[in-house]
């Protein structure tokens, strides 16, 4: 019996008949928490660390990742902490609540150091790409990693750089009294004394404040070489201005990675005092990395005018957490968290092996200081 269908139309029923016939590859959506500061004076740092995860998630997805038979579909879940303690621990309780899958986060020391207590009692896994204070891994949490290298590195490294490199023999000494800045500004302080340096005095601010004249003028007259600041760049950028006015225009001022952004030089407002920043990344310039400059001009392209400092290790840090998945063949966080522990992984910013503690391998530290308004490596 010959057919009514025109051949094509027979063609078209007989793929869908085959379709038909084949089992449909499951799908399963797998979601990652990120939680960083997105409102508030340190947003350009939330922003920055939430775009990676997303380019992360956007990229996951364009390679249609399969695991036990199913097909992933990455969604990212972004909370605002604010880089305040209270809101940060509440975002973490929010992602348990949520059941994501695991977590990138927090940008702050303050607020990953509480939020980690919450994460742990859920049994989420966490790689903050940004936390440095060294508490972090002393909790003894299992389900905690971190990407970069702590506060004792950077603190240490600034000191060394200043007494061996630069020659300095009086250092002042500011923290913001938050745990970050408290805790690098205390492993500085305490290295550069062991390095034979003069702490000639010590300061305290906090993370709202704009006007440091006061603190400025009491290290002014102790007539130091370099001042180190603990802190973020929404108050190192108006401690540059200031120490201008007050005529300290050849004091040098360390920080770590809280200062060290690209955004530093529009805070700091055209002062001639930013060239004197000499500041510490746990890692090295992305734009010396195998494959770092490919990956920046990819997230310029996504996100013009946006990056900081964190982004390629909140995007590591996706990533990492992706493979402990493959590896496992599970997405599910009690099956897969323990396979981080032995990642092996190429990243963007460094070959992601993580010691027993749950700190990075083999840390690198990269040195940075400022010319015509531009961050270069100092290195």
């Amino acid at each position: 019996m010959t057919s009514n269908f025109p051949p094509l139309a027979r063609m078209a029923l007989a793929v869908a008949a085959v379709s038909a016939a084949l089992p449909a590859l499951a799908q399963e959506v797998v979601r990652i928490g990120h939680v960083g500061p997105v409102s508030g004076p340190q947003a350009h740092y939330g922003r920055d660390n939430e775009n990676g995860a997303r380019m992360a998630v956007d990229e996951l997805n364009a390679q249609g990742v399969t695991i036990a038979g199913k097909k992933l579909r990455f969604e990212l879940i972004a909370e605002d902490d604010a880089a305040d303690p209270k809101q940060g621990t509440a975002a973490a309780q929010k992602l348990c609540d949520a059941k994501v899958n695991g977590v990138v986060g927090h940008l702050n020391s303050g607020t990953t150091l509480p939020a980690a207590k919450v994460y742990n009692g859920c049994g989420l896994p966490m790689i903050s790409p940004s936390a440095t204070n060294p508490q972090l891994t002393a909790l003894g949490y299992k389900n905690v990693y971190r990407l970069l290298a702590n506060d004792n590195a950077l603190g240490a490294g600034l000191a060394k750089h200043a007494f061996e490199v630069l020659k300095l023999k009086k250092v002042a000494v500011i923290d913001d009294r938050t745990a970050y800045g408290q805790g690098v500004a205390e492993v500085f302080k305490n290295t550069a004394r062991k390095l034979g340096m003069e702490v000639v005095s010590e300061q305290y601010t906090n993370d709202r404040a704009v006007d440091f004249t006061a603190i400025l003028t009491a290290i002014k007259g102790k007539k130091p070489d370099g001042i180190f600041f603990g802190g973020m760049d929404p108050q190192a950028g108006p401690m540059l201005r200031q120490m201008q006015q007050l005529g300290l225009t050849k004091a040098y001022l360390f920080g770590g990675d809280g200062i060290c952004t690209e955004k530093l030089a529009d805070l700091a407002s055209g002062a001639r005092t930013l060239s004197n920043v000499v500041c510490a990344i746990g890692g090295l310039s992305i734009d010396k990395l195998p494959g770092g400059q490919d990956w920046r001009k990819r997230y310029d392209a996504k996100f013009p005018k946006q990056f900081q400092v964190y982004s390629p290790y909140t995007y590591d840090a996706t990533m990492v957490l992706v493979d402990a998945m493959k590896r496992a063949n599970s997405t599910d966080p009690k099956v897969y968290a323990p396979k981080i522990a032995q990642t092996n992984y190429k990243g963007v910013t460094a070959q992601v092996q993580f010691e027993p503690n749950g700190e990075l391998k083999n840390p690198a530290m990269s040195l940075y200081t400022y010319k015509d308004g531009k961050r270069i490596n100092a290195n």
